[in-house]
C-alpha cells in the first residue's frame, strides 16, 4: 500500500520504513518541519519517496499516518482529502501528555474514525483517549549490531535539547551524575548543557546516528533518566548496542528492561552505585549488556514492529 506520512521522529520512522509498503514523505523547499522529506543522516530504502504539497493532490495514496495534530488539516489542504473520512488514516501518539494524567484529553478522543496507535501501554494509560479507537504497537529496532566494547570508562547519555526539555529529560539528573563518575552526553543542543555544567566540558557532542551508535557503544554504560516521556528509543538502542543500563524508574521504562539487563530505579543513588560498580568491573557490565542485547532483541525486533503494523494498516484500510 502507499502511505503518505511525515518526517518526524527519525529513529522511529526509520524502523517503519522498513516494511513492505511505499511511503510518501512530503518536502518543503526549506525542509522545514512539515517538509523534512527523505532522511539524511539514516539508512532508508528506495521504497521512501519525497513529493512536494502541489503534487500531493493527485497522488495515490491508500493510507495517512499522522503523527501530529495538524497534520489532519496539512492533509486536507494539500491532497483535497479529509483524513478518517474521504482517505484512511491512523494516528501515532509518541508523546506522554504534557500536562498530567488524570485531566490530559487526547486531541482525538471525541473521533472515532482516526484510530489512535499509542508506542507503550504506559502512553494509553496517560491520555484519556476518550471514544478514539486505541491500540499499541511496540517499538521495534533496527539491529545496530552487538557495537559494544565499554572500553571508556564512563556513562553515554543520549538527549537532544537538555536545556529546554530540562525536567523532562532528566538533565539535572545527568548533570548530578557527571559531578561524580565521568559522563559524555550526546545530541542536539547539547552545547548550551556544556556552558551550565562544567562537569560536561568538552563532554558534549552531535553526530549522525551511525557514529552515535558506534561512539555508545565506546562507554563502560548507559544512562537514561528521562522523567516523562512514552520510552526514549535511545534506551532501546542502548540495550541492542549490548551496553548495561541504569534507568530512571518513570515512563515505560521498568517494564522495558528486565532485572538482569540493568538497573532501574528512582534513587539516584542506587544508579550511581550501579554505574561505579559497572566502571570497576568491566565484566560484569559486559555480561548484563549481553543480557540486556537479547532481551531488547527479543521484544523490540524489527519484523515483530514491522508485522504489528501491517496488521493495524490492513485494519484501517479494510
Amino acid at each position: 500500500m502507499k502511505i503518505l506520512a511525515w518526517h518526524v521522529h527519525g529513529s522511529w520512522m526509520t524502523s517503519f520504513v522498513q516494511g513492505p509498503d511505499s511511503y510518501l514523505l512530503p518536502v518543503l523547499p526549506d525542509r522545514g518541519p512539515d517538509g523534512v522529506g527523505r532522511a539524511r543522516t539514516w539508512d532508508w530504502p528506495a521504497s521512501v519517496t519525497e513529493l512536494p504539497p502541489e503534487q500531493l493532490r493527485d497522488a495515490d495514496v491508500d493510507v495517512v499516518l499522522l503523527q501530529r495534530q495538524h497534520e489532519i488539516e496539512l492533509v486536507e489542504r494539500w491532497t483535497g482529502r479529509r483524513p478518517g473520512r474521504d482517505v484512511p488514516a491512523v494516528y501515532v501518539e509518541h508523546d506522554a501528555p504534557r500536562g498530567g494524567p488524570v485531566d490530559s484529553r487526547h486531541p482525538l478522543a471525541d473521533r472515532t474514525d482516526i484510530p489512535v496507535v499509542h508506542v507503550t501501554h504506559w502512553n494509553r494509560e496517560m491520555w484519556d483517549n476518550g471514544v478514539a479507537p486505541t491500540s499499541v504497537v511496540d517499538h521495534g529496532i533496527v539491529d545496530p549490531g552487538p557495537l559494544y566494547s565499554g572500553e571508556r570508562d564512563g556513562l553515554a547519555v543520549a538527549v537532544n535539547e537538555p536545556v529546554r526539555r530540562t525536567r523532562v529529560a532528566g538533565t539535572d539528573l545527568v548533570v548530578w551524575m557527571a559531578d561524580r563518575v565521568p559522563v559524555d552526553v550526546y545530541g542536539m543542543g547539547t552545547d548550551l548543557l556544556a556552558a551550565q555544567a562544567p562537569a560536561l566540558a568538552g563532554r558534549v557532542h552531535n553526530l549522525s546516528q551511525d557514529e552515535l551508535h558506534h561512539e555508545m557503544a565506546r562507554h563502560r554504560a548507559y544512562l537514561h533518566p528521562y522523567r516523562w516521556t512514552s520510552l526514549g528509543l535511545s534506551l532501546l538502542e542502548a540495550m541492542t548496542i549490548g551496553m548495561p543500563v541504569a534507568v530512571f524508574a518513570g515512563t515505560a521504562a521498568p517494564e522495558a528492561v528486565p532485572r538482569d539487563a540493568g538497573v532501574v530505579s528512582a534513587d539516584r543513588e542506587v544508579l550511581l552505585a550501579a554505574a561505579r560498580r559497572w566502571l570497576a568491573d568491566p565484566d560484569e557490565a559486559r555480561e548484563v549488556g549481553a543480557a540486556a542485547r537479547r532481551h531488547a532483541l527479543a521484544h523490540f525486533g524489527l519484523q515483530r514492529f514491522l508485522s504489528d503494523w501491517q496488521h493495524v494498516l490492513t485494519e484501517v484500510v479494510r
